[in-house]
C-alpha cells in the first residue's frame, strides 16, 4: 500500500504540474475554452464570461501548486481534498462535453495534446480513481523535506507561476503548440495527403416494403429496393483525416483572397479577432510599422471578424494605409494570442509573429 500510494502520488503530481504548465504557457487560450463552457447553450453562465481570463489564471496556478504540494507531501490533507474536488469538477465538465457534445476539446493539455471529449472523460475517471486511492492511503503520504524547506519551494513555485503567466500575457506563449507557429507554412498545413484516411459513413436507408418499414445499411450506395423511400440516417463510422489548418480563409465582399495572399513574397498581417476588444493604443505603433512595411514593398492586410463599420472607423481614426479582410474569429484567436497581433509571412510561411507589446522587434527586409 505504501509503495502504491507513493507511485500514485508521483504520477498524479507530475501530471497536474505538466497539465497546469501547458495551460499556464497559454492562459489566453484556456480562457477561450472557459468562455465556451460559460456560454449559452453549454453551462449558461454568461456572468462569468468577462472574467474567464482571471479564472483561467487562478485555476492553472492552483493546478500546478497542487501537483507541487502533492510531490512534496506538504499540507497533505488540504492538497488531497483540493485534488479530489478539482478532479470531480473536471470529470463533470468532460462528461457533460462528451455526452451532450457541447465542447469538442476540453483544453486539458492546451494545444499540446488534443483529446476527444470521451478520451478526456476517461482520463479524468482514471485520475479520480488514483486521487481516491491517495485519499484512502493519505497516512502514507509523508513530507519529502522539512517544513521550512517545503514552504520555500511552495513560495518559489507560486512566484514562478505568477512571473511566467505575466510574461506570456504581455508577450506570446513561450512554446507555441499551434499549427500557426513560426516556421509553419499555412498552405502546407491546409493540404491533405493523397494517402490520408477517408471518412467512412454508414447510411441507414428506410423504405416501406409491402406495408412494412425496412432498413438497409450501405456505405453510400443507394440500395435497389422494390418499395417507397422514407428517410436516410447517416452515421460516421471512421473519422477522416483533418489537416492541422482547416478553417483558414481571407475574404472580402464575398471573394476569397486566401491563395492570392499566401503567394505574396512579402506579406504583413495585422490580426485583431474582435476590434471591440482590441487594445486601441497599440494601433498607433501598428500604423508606424505598417507604413514602414509598405515603403519596403510589403503587402499589408488587416484580418478581423468584426464588421465593416468597425474596420472603416479604425482605418479612418488611425489613418491606416491598408484594408481589413474577414476571417473566422476562432481562427484568428488561434493564430496569435494578441489583439492586435502582427505576422510577417513569405509565400505563406510565418517568419515572425509578435504581440502588440513587441512591435518594435519586427524586422523588415
Amino acid at each position: 500500500m505504501k509503495y502504491l500510494v507513493g507511485i500514485s502520488r508521483i504520477f498524479v503530481g507530475i501530471l497536474f504540474i505538466i497539465s497546469g504548465f501547458i495551460k499556464l504557457n497559454d492562459p489566453v487560450g484556456f480562457s477561450f475554452k472557459l468562455e465556451e463552457y460559460f456560454s449559452y447553450g453549454v453551462l449558461n453562465l454568461p456572468l462569468f464570461e468577462p472574467h474567464a481570463l482571471k479564472i483561467a489564471i487562478v485555476v492553472v496556478i492552483f493546478e500546478v501548486l497542487l501537483g507541487v504540494l502533492l510531490i512534496l507531501g506538504f499540507k497533505v490533507r488540504f492538497t488531497v481534498w483540493s485534488l479530489l474536488l478539482m478532479i470531480i469538477g473536471f470529470t463533470f465538465l468532460t462528461f457533460y462535453s462528451a455526452y451532450f457534445n457541447k465542447v469538442t476539446d476540453c483544453g486539458c493539455f492546451g494545444d499540446a495534446l488534443k483529446l476527444t471529449p470521451w478520451q478526456s472523460f476517461y482520463k479524468d475517471i482514471f485520475l479520480l480513481f488514483l486521487i481516491v486511492f491517495l485519499f484512502v492511503g493519505i497516512k502514507y503520504i509523508k513530507p519529502l523535506f522539512g517544513s521550512g524547506f517545503n514552504r520555500i519551494i511552495t513560495g518559489l513555485s507560486i512566484f514562478g507561476c505568477i512571473a511566467f503567466v505575466y510574461y506570456v500575457l504581455n508577450h506570446l506563449p513561450a512554446i507555441d503548440f499551434r499549427p500557426y507557429k513560426i516556421g509553419a507554412n499555412i498552405e502546407e498545413g491546409m493540404s491533405v495527403p493523397d494517402d490520408a484516411p477517408k471518412a467512412i459513413f454508414d447510411y441507414a436507408w428506410k423504405f416501406k416494403v409491402n406495408g412494412e418499414e425496412k432498413v438497409i445499411v450501405t456505405r453510400g450506395d443507394y440500395p435497389t429496393v422494390d418499395g417507397d423511400f422514407i428517410d436516410v440516417e447517416t452515421t460516421e463510422v471512421q473519422a477522416g483525416y483533418e489537416p492541422p489548418i482547416h478553417d483558414f480563409t481571407i475574404e472580402k465582399d464575398g471573394d476569397d483572397y486566401t491563395s492570392q495572399f499566401l503567394q505574396e513574397p512579402k506579406l504583413v498581417m495585422v490580426i485583431a479577432y474582435d476590434l471591440g476588444k482590441s487594445n486601441y493604443e497599440a494601433f498607433n505603433e501598428v500604423k508606424t510599422v505598417t507604413d514602414d512595411a509598405i515603403k519596403k514593398g510589403y503587402k499589408v492586410i488587416g484580418m478581423s471578424a468584426s464588421g465593416e463599420d468597425f474596420t472603416l472607423k479604425l482605418i479612418k481614426e488611425y489613418k491606416l494605409n491598408f484594408d481589413f479582410y474577414f476571417t473566422d474569429q476562432t481562427t484568428l484567436k488561434t493564430i496569435v494570442r494578441s489583439n492586435p497581433g502582427v505576422l510577417v509571412l513569405e509565400k505563406g510561411t510565418i517568419i515572425q509573429k509578435v504581440h502588440y507589446n513587441d512591435l518594435d522587434e519586427i524586422q523588415l527586409q
